[in-house]
């Protein structure tokens, strides 16, 4: 019986000589691991990464993404009563992303 790394050798072997290795996008081009991978706290990597995989981003980036599109919003109104409240709005959550954030550095301590 094999062990799970010779099979995935004789795997990454079988599929080099058929060819379909070379047919993936990123062959022959270094790695990239320019996502943050490093910058993240290493007790949160691989929840992060499977979050990523699945096409799910983690909710501080989520709410990073939703003051994005209210700045843009409020750059974009003339109206000064909609402007206090996207002004408010952005605020808001950029507390709750420093509390997250803080709460994230947290589990880094222990």
């Amino acid at each position: 019986m094999t062990t799970l790394d010779e099979h995935i050798a004789q795997r990454l072997r079988e599929a080099q000589a058929s060819g379909e290795l070379a047919q993936a996008k990123s062959y022959g081009k270094p790695l990239d691991f320019g996502d943050g991978y490093f910058e993240t706290p290493e007790e949160l990597r691989l929840g992060y990464k499977i979050l990523k995989d699945a096409g799910y981003v983690p909710p501080e980036v989520a709410m990073f993404k939703q003051v994005a599109a209210l700045r843009e919003a409020l750059a974009a109104t003339t109206d000064e009563a909609e402007a206090a409240a996207l002004r408010a709005r952005i605020v808001d959550l950029g507390q709750r992303i420093a509390l997250r954030i803080e709460k994230l550095r947290g589990t880094r301590r222990r």
